[in-house]
């Protein structure tokens, strides 16, 4: 079964109530909340409250979006204990973090070697806490093309260690579909929006080809998300004819 929320980055010019009231407009199941504005990283307090706000309006927290990157070694990446401290005062069973700060093709043996370290010790200190690791999937990190990001998660072998999936803009749909169907068996949420190249389209623009992955999560028996994100103009009110197109789509599966 798939459910429905957004990523509460996509509009981090609101506060955290105005992007919970706007879920509940939209009838969404759902927000990641993000580490950087909503949820900060190590702000207990604020998670706190945040969890509160959100399960009193009848939606659920699928995934904390932290900026955890795996083997980097700098004061800008968060410590993973603060991040796995607001994911348990959050209450969500899954962290997204990314892997690392470098493209598959600039990575040399010892890089992935410290990825998979990295990733190997903080997937460890979640499961304790019943918490999923989830890989972002995305460009300049070791999940950037569909052969590196499966072998990263395969690498790994770590039972508590998920994959997302989201379509890379610089693939075509083929490409799309072959990279969905390798990580599904991995598959802990999608990060749902439309783009052509770099521009942001309105969902409806995609309608069609988001049924097609859809079909591909639903045919292998995956529950997870449809988090919507990167909303065309950061506009609410593009969001809210967002929501109801994806609706339409699932209800369409």
């Amino acid at each position: 079964m798939i459910s429905t929320g957004l990523v509460s980055i996509s509009f981090r010019n609101l506060t955290a109530r105005e992007v919970v009231d706007l879920v509940v407009e939209a009838k969404l199941d759902g927000i990641e909340w993000g580490g950087d504005v909503h949820v900060p990283h190590g702000d207990i307090k604020k998670a706190r409250e945040v969890s509160k706000m959100t399960y009193d309006a009848g939606l659920k927290i699928p995934s904390y979006g932290s900026y955890y990157r795996t083997g980097w070694d700098d004061p800008k990446n968060p410590e993973f204990e603060a991040v796995l401290e607001t994911a348990v005062a959050l209450g969500t069973p899954c962290i997204r973090v990314w892997a690392g700060n470098r493209g598959s093709s600039e990575a040399d043996v010892a890089w992935w070697e410290k990825v998979i370290e990295d990733s190997i010790e903080i997937a460890s200190m979640a499961e304790k806490e019943n918490i999923v690791i989830a890989f972002e999937y995305h460009g300049n990190t070791l999940t950037d093309t569909n052969e590196s990001a499966l072998e990263l998660i395969k690498r790994i072998d770590h039972p508590n260690v998920k994959s997302y999936w989201q379509p890379p803009v610089d693939q075509d749909i083929p490409e799309r579909i072959e990279g969905l169907t390798q990580i599904l068996p991995y598959l802990a949420h999608i990060h749902a929006f439309q783009w052509d190249v770099r521009e942001r389209l309105a969902f409806k623009e995609g309608f069609d080809e988001w049924k097609t992955y859809f079909e591909i999560v639903e045919g292998a028996g995956k529950s997870c998300y449809a988090l919507l994100e990167f909303v065309k103009d950061d506009e609410p009110t593009q969001f809210l004819e967002d929501a109801q197109v994806l609706k339409r789509v699932l209800a369409g599966v």
